[in-house]
């Protein structure tokens, strides 16, 4: 009766050893969502990610300058196949600039996600056909994995925006407001994302 729990905690820890080695994370940032009820869509990001295995690695010193450079390129080219982003800057212990910005019709693209890629995901948006509903969401991850990178130093900021005139179902948005720069049924959704344990950001909507 011991022996499944003994080998459940040894599959979470290795779980969390994938997660934290191989994963990029948002540090600071802001993102910018406009959803027309049409599915035309405008997506920004801006801000610092960083790559927790490089990271982790330079503060404990088992990654030195030449394996740092090495891995810069990679990190670099893996974000250079996005043709949506304008900027990449490398900052320090594997912290970098990312500026991405994307637009068009979601209906046809189906899903758009920052970063583009099958093994990450920052934020995204997706639309289902057979409701016609958009849903948006952030990166979630689990408590015990924000644990452990709070642990290493590492922790997360930001702000999301999501401008919409369509008919929002559901939401976990920190303020709501009209938006006075679009005017009409266009509305404000703001996620102020003060440290690594606020909610995951979320949102459905419906479009016609």
């Amino acid at each position: 009766m011991t022996k499944v729990p003994a080998l459940k905690s040894i599959a979470t820890l290795a779980f969390l050893c994938v997660f934290l080695s191989g994963c990029y994370i948002p540090i600071r940032f802001d993102a910018e969502i406009e959803l027309h009820r049409t599915g035309a869509f405008d997506m920004k990001f801006d801000g610092y990610l960083a790559k927790v295995e490089l990271y982790k690695g330079i503060k404990e010193r088992k990654i030195g300058p030449a394996e740092e450079r090495k891995q810069i390129e990679l990190i670099k080219t893996d974000f250079g196949r996005d043709p949506s982003v304008k900027e990449f800057k490398y900052f320090k212990q594997g912290h970098f600039k990312v500026n991405w910005h994307r637009n068009g019709d979601l209906i046809r693209s189906k899903s758009v996600s920052f970063f583009n890629s099958t093994s990450e995901y920052i934020i995204g948006i997706r639309y289902n056909k057979k409701n016609r509903q958009i849903t948006m969401s952030t990166k979630s991850v689990k408590k015990s994995a924000k644990k452990q990178l709070r642990d290493i130093g590492l922790d997360w900021s930001g702000k999301v925006r999501v401008f919409t005139d369509a008919k929002v179902l559901t939401h976990n948005a920190t303020t709501v407001k009209k938006n006075k720069r679009l005017g009409g049924r266009f509305m404000n959704y703001t996620w102020d994302i003060k440290n690594i344990y606020a909610p995951t950001s979320e949102m459905i909507i419906q479009i016609y």
